[in-house]
Order: structure tokens, then C-alpha cells, then sequence
């Protein structure tokens, strides 16, 4: 037989305009109210009647949890306060198994749920908690820190985003830095990390960062972290971890051709060994992947971290020029974003006078050709697919202060000379360039990396929170 009543109720993160309708109307039928001595700052003016407030200071859980039992025994109305939801981390859990092992559920429990702290930071960081997501306390007061641990580990390895309660206090001061150490070996450093202390109080204070960006003396135990998945980005200084509703999958101004390439991206991303790379690097090591359907090519393929955003700001100034070492790469490269950014692209070995040097100074007739379009372009964009001697003829020129190129692309393909040819141009730290290094190459892929400068800025789509 019921006997009594006991009322646990989450007052959310401490701002009033944040508690709920049924928590407030709660605490106003309260005959007592119990809780710790903090939070009875948020409720004190709520209760339009003479109540008996019972206070207790930290980690008095278990004494809080009698003393209502006693004055629900006693047909009082009580009600126990506790911060966020009171099933977070909080008394309902407390409140319940009492009712249960001391009392033979004598006394009624009903829990009225809150706006947990990890909820009230998410929204002011943004939409960090888009997707799935767990709670971690990093508090091993109650649990031992080897199973925490193990907590931390299955969270970073099931990429969820992760909120953080407890991160650090006087005594607890090690904690979070093992967090972060664990989560580094399975999320990358720039993964976006929201810190709020106080969060919808006066005090409030708001910090977006990463992984590596932490600044752990910041922290108390009045914070909370918000860790990003790998899908989780910045932009205008909020957090965002998408559901997956902003894509181009039912955009119907996506063409058939351009569906089945996304879903391709899609694929090979998911099978990269390490897909967090910088989107510079990761737009053009798609489109290589997609044109040879060679997954070596993240292990050999090497990109400035510019050059993808400085080609595809020279290649729309409209005064771009690309000379290619043979036709096949000129042949290779999007002709309708040719002709729309008016680009000119250059390939010079069939030129009468390419023909006539080569004979000349005894050279090839791709050599020759570079020599000449140094001579007109010195500051274009190279591209070389197939030879080897052109690639050559080029770094001398450079070595020598005759060519500016705003970029190279260096794919020769095969044996002699190639690897040599491709060394020499990654040596020059001031040349903007992509190589596919060692003996791989070929005029499709040095297009291809051509192609995927002129799209770059479609490449906001293969952002770290975009659904691709």
C-alpha cells in the first residue's frame, strides 16, 4: 500500500525561463523540498506557500534521499530538486532504488524530467548533438576509473559525439587530458570540442575549440565539453554535427551523372584509411581514387595544402592558362569548364617550332615543347601525364628563375626517369604542386587532378559534416 509521495524533479540548467511547466507546478504543491544547498537558489521564489527547505552540501546524496523518505512517511508532499534532469547523473536513480530495497515501494516515485546541461550546451553551441551521441563522467568516485576508460575507448571507436560531465575538480585534475589522449587515437585532432561553463546561468561562458586546441586550466567542474564526431565542424564559431538532411541526393537540379558520382565519393571516402584529411588534399585523392579505382593512391598521391584553393582561384580569373605535356591530358580536362571560365590550354608538341628544336638540340619533342611555353607562360599551370623529361625540363627552368608556375601537376607514368623527375619537383617548397609519387601516373590522372582544381568549390560538400 502506498503510503506517500516523493516528487524528484529536474530543474533544468538553472535558468527559470529553462525549467519546465510540470516542474515548476511541482515544486509550487511542495510541502518540502529537499535538496543541495546550491540549488535552492533557483527555486526560492516559486513556492507561494510556507515550505520546509532542507539543504545539504556536496555529496550528501544518501542523507537527502532519507530525510525525503522520512517526510513522505509522514504524508507530506516532498519534492527532491536536482540540477538538469534528475535522471542524468542525478537523484532519480537514487531516489528509486531507495524506494524499492528500504521502503517495499511504500512510498510513490515520480521523476518530472529536465533540460539536462549537456542539452542546454548544445544549444548554445549550436547543433552539436545532431546525430548520436552518449554522456560520459569522468568523476571515478563511484566508478572505477578502468571501466570509465573502457567507456571512453567504445565511445571514440563508435564515432559518437560525446558530452562530458565532471570533467575536472582540485583532486580530479588528470582525467580529462587521458580523455582527450584516448579520443586522439581515433579522432582527429581538429575535431571540434564545445567547453560551457555555467551554462545558462549569469556566468556563462562560452569557448569553441578541438581536440588539440584544449585549454585545460579553463576547466572546472562547473563545464561541460561537448566532443564533435568525425562529421561534426565548425563554421561562424558554432558546432555542427549534421543529421545527414543536407545533401544532394534529392536535389533535383543535380544531374543523373553527377548523383552516381556523389554516391561514388560517398563510397570511397568510407574506405579510406584515414578519411580527416584536409579537404584540399581529400578533393583531389577522391577523383584520383574514382578515375583508377586504386586505393594506393592515398598512400602515394602528395598535395600542398594550397593548391587545390589557389588553382581554382587562378583557373577562374579568367585569364588562366594550362599547358599539358601531351594531348591526352588536354584532352582529359572538363571541356565545358574550359570554355566557361575561358581558359586556354596549351599543349605544344605538335608545334612546327617544337618540331624544329627538338631536331636542333636534340632533345624530345615534349622537352622542347616546355622550353617554349616557359618562354610564354611562364606562370601557368603544368600538367604532365606522360613524360618524364618534360617534368625535368621544367624544375630546371625554375631552378634557373625562368618559370613562376602558379602549380604542377606531376604524374608521369613509368620507369625511367619518372620517380627521379617527380623527387626533383617536390624538392621546390615555393611551386604549388600535386604528385602522384613513384612509378604510377598516366595523362587520365593528371587530368583528373586538373578536373577536380576547376570543381573545388563543390568541395564544401566533402566538409567534415556533410552527408558525402
Amino acid at each position: 500500500m502506498v503510503k506517500g509521495r516523493i516528487t524528484v524533479v529536474g530543474l533544468g540548467p538553472g535558468d527559470e525561463s529553462l525549467m519546465t511547466g510540470q516542474a515548476i507546478d511541482a515544486i509550487k504543491r511542495a510541502d518540502v523540498i529537499v535538496g543541495y544547498k546550491y540549488y535552492f537558489k533557483f527555486v526560492e521564489t516559486l513556492s507561494d506557500h510556507d515550505v520546509v527547505c532542507v539543504d545539504t552540501g556536496m555529496k550528501k546524496e544518501r542523507e537527502r534521499a532519507k530525510i525525503a523518505f522520512e517526510y513522505a512517511h509522514q504524508d507530506k508532499n516532498v519534492v527532491v530538486i536536482s540540477s538538469g534532469d534528475a535522471g542524468i547523473y542525478g537523484m532519480a536513480p537514487l531516489i528509486e532504488e531507495m524506494g524499492i530495497k528500504d521502503h517495499n515501494s511504500e512510498i510513490e516515485v515520480v521523476i518530472v524530467p529536465g533540460i539536462s546541461a549537456f542539452q542546454a550546451a548544445a544549444a548554445v553551441l549550436g547543433a552539436p548533438i545532431g546525430h548520436d551521441l552518449c554522456t560520459i563522467s569522468l568523476s571515478d568516485l563511484l566508478t572505477p576509473w578502468n571501466l570509465i576508460e573502457k567507456r571512453i575507448e567504445a565511445a571514440a571507436i563508435g564515432d559518437f559525439v560525446t558530452s562530458i560531465y565532471n570533467p575536472k575538480s582540485k583532486g580530479r585534475y588528470w582525467q580529462l587530458k587521458r580523455f582527450v589522449e584516448i579520443y586522439k587515437k581515433h579522432r582527429n585532432g581538429n575535431t571540434p570540442v564545445g567547453v560551457v561553463r555555467q551554462v545558462a546561468r549569469e556566468e556563462q561562458d562560452i569557448t569553441v575549440c578541438t581536440l588539440d586546441t584544449i585549454d585545460f586550466e579553463s576547466i572546472d567542474m562547473f563545464t561541460i565539453l561537448v566532443v564533435g564526431n568525425s562529421q561534426s565542424y565548425i563554421a561562424n564559431n558554432k558546432i555542427i554535427t549534421p543529421r545527414g538532411y543536407y545533401n544532394q541526393d534529392n536535389d533535383p537540379s543535380v544531374k543523373i551523372g553527377q548523383s552516381i558520382m556523389i554516391k561514388s565519393f560517398k563510397q570511397i571516402r568510407s574506405e579510406l584509411s584515414n578519411p580527416e584529411i584536409s579537404i584540399s588534399r581529400l578533393w583531389p585523392l577522391l577523383h584520383l581514387v574514382h578515375t583508377s579505382a586504386d586505393f594506393d593512391m592515398e598512400n602515394i598521391f602528395y598535395c600542398d595544402d594550397n593548391a587545390m584553393d589557389k588553382w581554382h582561384r587562378y583557373l577562374t580569373s579568367g585569364e588562366a592558362v594550362i599547358v599539358t605535356d601531351v594531348t591526352m591530358v588536354k584532352s582529359g580536362i572538363r571541356k565545358a569548364a574550359l570554355e566557361r571560365l575561358g581558359i586556354k590550354v596549351k599543349c605544344y608538341l605538335e608545334d612546327e617550332r617544337v618540331v624544329e628544336m627538338a631536331k636542333e638540340k636534340g632533345i624530345t619533342r615534349t622537352q622542347a615543347g616546355i622550353r617554349l611555353a616557359v618562354k610564354e607562360h611562364p606562370d601557368a599551370i603544368y600538367a604532365f601525364g606522360n613524360a618524364p623529361t618534360a617534368l625535368i625540363e621544367l624544375t630546371e627552368a625554375v631552378r634557373k628563375g625562368n618559370a613562376t608556375p602558379t602549380g604542377v601537376v606531376a604524374a608521369p607514368v613509368g620507369f625511367v626517369n619518372v620517380v627521379e623527375s617527380k623527387h626533383r619537383m617536390k624538392s621546390f617548397d615555393s611551386i604549388s604542386k600535386c604528385i602522384v609519387t613513384g612509378r604510377k601516373g598516366g595523362s587520365s590522372l593528371a587530368a583528373t587532378i586538373l578536373n577536380a582544381a576547376l570543381s573545388f568549390d563543390d568541395a564544401y560538400q566533402m566538409m567534415p559534416g556533410r552527408d558525402l
